[in-house]
């Protein structure tokens, strides 16, 4: 079972916690671990985990999946999914609520107000329905600010199609997330709404000069910079690094903490997406060396993960200061009547 005042100085189901924990969060295979996950994960002290469709079934199934891979290390490690509702949502009806698209829902309504207080809303009931499950981070709020040719793997996730309304929404969503206890992750930094490819697949390159960024894409990013995680984009912006996506450049993880002012645990997107090339081992290094704090394998396969934690490092030094800083705004959920925020909503709408 979830509990939410275990910390790292405590006993977690008759364990001690351990200091060792490694700059990696990991996926699993299924709905439950097998004997060799939980040795692995065991040995490999992810910092956390995260979920996918394939490991969800029922209401206790998610809870126990979550409380066992928490034992395996020992400690109240974060647990992650993508539930931004929409196209991108891994918990689905007729267990878990349905989502309109952001962009359809923010269409629905007429006032900027009633827009931000929708999503507002939007993302504390889903909070509400992931701290239910022993979930305790949302990889939102989406910060891209598209341009007419982006591509749809974005378009129809993003918030509006200007920085300040991004920027709004995106602070709405947090707000609604952080009351019902859950972290949120802002992602795709520094920005993935000027690519035209879909980086799970290709590798997308932005021409774009470096004042557009600075003055479009990276203006939400700076506008939530005080957020305790954020999640890199792999995409290259030929303005500023002609040869790597901002995941493996040290020029673009500069931008992230020097311009757009963000001292956040900063996590790689996920390393099995094809935008990347070489082995994991490559990867994995390339990353932590350009400056990311975290790695995120999210496929759970088995070989992947051991290539990768030949380069992941212990987390320690800065690093591991702004994991703890995270963690340490992880709290219980505020009070809420989930009754009156679904007549409000519905209202809005």
């Amino acid at each position: 079972m979830y509990r939410a005042e275990i910390t790292q100085n405590t006993l977690y189901r008759g364990h001690r916690t351990v200091s060792s924990q490694n700059a990696v969060i990991f996926g699993c295979e299924g709905l439950r671990l097998s004997g060799a996950e939980k040795s692995f994960f065991g040995d490999a002290k992810p910092w956390g985990f995260i979920l996918f469709a394939r490991n969800l079934d029922t209401p206790n199934q998610i809870r126990t999946l979550c409380a066992d891979l928490r034992e395996c290390v020992g400690r109240d490690a974060p647990i992650l999914i993508d539930q931004e509702g929409g196209r991108v949502q891994r918990l689905r009806a007729p267990q878990w609520r349905e989502w309109l698209p952001p962009l359809d829902q923010m269409a629905a309504i007429a006032n900027p107000a009633d827009q931000r207080r929708a999503m507002a809303l939007r993302y504390r009931m889903i909070a509400h329905e992931l701290r239910d499950l022993g979930i305790d981070v949302n990889c939102a709020p989406m910060l891209d600010v598209p341009t007419p040719d982006a591509h749809d793997i974005i378009m129809n996730r993003c918030y509006g199609d200007n920085p300040d309304t991004v920027a709004e929404m995106g602070r709405a969503v947090s707000e609604g997330l952080l009351a019902g206890g859950v972290l949120p992750i802002i992602k795709h930094i520094p920005g993935h709404g000027r690519a035209n490819l879909d980086s799970h697949h290709d590798l997308p390159h932005v021409d774009a000069s470096a004042d557009d960024l600075r003055n479009i894409d990276f203006k939400p990013f700076r506008h939530l910079s005080d957020l305790p995680m954020a999640m890199t984009a792999h995409i290259v912006y030929t303005a500023m690094d002609a040869q790597n996506c901002a995941t493996l450049s040290p020029i673009m993880i500069d931008a992230i903490r020097n311009d757009m002012g963000f001292d956040g645990l900063l996590m790689s997107d996920d390393l099995s997406m094809k935008a990347l090339s070489g082995t994991f081992a490559q990867r994995t290094a390339g990353a932590i060396n350009a400056g990311c704090d975290v790695i995120l394998h999210c496929n759970g396969q088995h070989g992947e993960m051991d290539q990768i934690m030949t380069e992941v490092p212990a987390l320690s030094g800065k690093p591991l200061a702004r994991a703890n800083a995270a963690l340490a705004m992880r709290h219980a959920p505020e009070p809420f009547d989930l009754a009156m925020a679904e007549e409000s909503f519905s209202a809005l709408l």
